[in-house]
Formats: C-alpha cells, sequence, structure tokens
C-alpha cells in the first residue's frame, strides 16, 4: 500500500490555469536547502518533423495527482526524506512557448536535487495519465500515442 504524499514536503497540482515557477520555488525553499532545482516543460514548435502551432493536455486530475504524489514519495525514499517536492501540470490548451509542467526539488545538497528532479520527470512521462494533442501549422491535429496503465504481460 503507498504512503500519502506529506503536503508540507510535497505539492502535486493538474492545473487548468497558469503554472507560476515563482510558487514553485517558494514552495521548495528552505533555510536548510543549499540546492533548488526548477524543470520546467514547455511546448516546442515541432515534433517528428511536423512544424506545431500548440498542444492541449487532458488529464483526470484526481487519478494523476495521485500518482504524482505517489513519485514524490518514493523520490523521497530514494533521495533523502528531507526533499521538498513540486509538481504541476497543465489541462487545456497551450501556444508554442506555454508551460506544461513545472518540478521544482529543494535539497540540502545539490546531488539528491539533481537525481530527484530526474526521477519526477522520467516517471511522471511514464506513469501519470496525462494526455497530449498535438495541433499543427497545417491545420491538422493528432492524440499522441502515451504510456498504457496497465503493463501487457
Amino acid at each position: 500500500m503507498s504512503q500519502s504524499p506529506d503536503t508540507r514536503s510535497i505539492h502535486v497540482c493538474v492545473r487548468e490555469t497558469h503554472l507560476s515557477l515563482e510558487k514553485a520555488s517558494a514552495f521548495v525553499d528552505a533555510g536548510e536547502n543549499g540546492a533548488a532545482l526548477l524543470f520546467v516543460g514547455r511546448v516546442r514548435n515541432h515534433n517528428l518533423n511536423k512544424p506545431v502551432s500548440g498542444v492541449s493536455y487532458d488529464a483526470f486530475a484526481p487519478l494523476a495527482e495521485t500518482v504524482m504524489g505517489e513519485i514524490c514519495v518514493e523520490a523521497q525514499a530514494q533521495f533523502g526524506p528531507d526533499l521538498r517536492l513540486y509538481i504541476e501540470h497543465f489541462k487545456g490548451y497551450l501556444p508554442i512557448g506555454g508551460i506544461s509542467v513545472i518540478i521544482a526539488v529543494g535539497s540540502p545538497h545539490r546531488a539528491p536535487a539533481y537525481e530527484a528532479s530526474r526521477y519526477l520527470i522520467e516517471e511522471l512521462k511514464k506513469r501519470v495519465p496525462v494526455w497530449k494533442k498535438e495541433h499543427y501549422l497545417s491545420g491538422d491535429s493528432e492524440w499522441l500515442d502515451g504510456t498504457s496503465l496497465v503493463e501487457n504481460p
């Protein structure tokens, strides 16, 4: 059975409004921390040799937030219980340059901060049920293949 995230040191949210770098930084800031890292995922103007005009993200927020919380608890278990962790993912349409995900990590030391940050984004991409629809300059759009919620045998 998974452990519930400690909301004093872990923040997870799927948001349909602007994601704030300032809020992320403030959450992971603490007097004992000598390291703070921010990972910012943005919509890029191309994918698979196609010019992109924007991306729509969809998610069932309660499930996505549960999985994000589990990933954060795992990161604290692996890289240090004193980590402060923040994950927010956008839901809705974003133009080129729009912020789709923010991951912030606060830690007393840099090595665990880097390790935890990498773990959070890689596990989010593999496990969190967020769906992505790309919109192309040609006027076409398509849902991209994601990761299945059920593993195949």
